[in-house]
């Protein structure tokens, strides 16, 4: 299946750019979420109607991650208490989802998309340095501190 995309995307490719990928991937996530269309003569032509209104929303939102990134660098370091035991194993995990909340408590709204964590879920106090993606072109990096709330006995 071959689709135009509307905007960048990352591993796949630029705003304006015919990609030949899985039907499912396209009919089930691209098309739906109005990141592509299909690649029919119709929709290239109406696609390069509209390309100066797609790049310059493209540019908009390029700058607006760009200052939520300065924002979110502002903030400092991103301090997580968890229940943990006397080696620092915590009882649970810290994911996405906590460090989003953690970050949006400080006050700049983010969501766990946007939390990269390659790794998988974290499971020790200690120090880590966490990517936050902001747009497919700008990606922050925060200092997160997971303390222990307390010892368990």
């Amino acid at each position: 299946m071959e689709v135009i995309l509307l905007e960048k995307i990352r591993n796949l490719g630029a705003l304006g750019d015919r990609v030949k990928i899985k039907p499912g991937y396209g009919r089930n996530y691209l098309v739906p979420q109005g990141k592509a269309v299909y690649a029919t003569d119709q929709n290239v032509a109406k696609f390069e109607a509209r390309r100066a209104e797609l790049e310059k929303r493209q540019a908009e939102l390029l700058a607006a991650a760009e200052a939520r990134k300065q924002t979110l660098l502002g903030l400092g370091t991103v301090t997580i208490s968890a229940v943990a035991g006397e080696e620092g194993r915590l009882f649970g995990s810290v994911g996405t989802r906590d460090i989003a909340e953690a970050i949006t408590a400080l006050g700049m709204e983010t969501h766990k998309h946007e939390v990269m964590l390659p790794q998988g879920l974290l499971r020790q106090t200690g120090e880590y340095d966490i990517e936050v993606e902001l747009h497919s072109d700008v990606i922050a990096t925060i200092h997160l501190v997971i303390a222990s709330e307390g010892q368990a006995s």
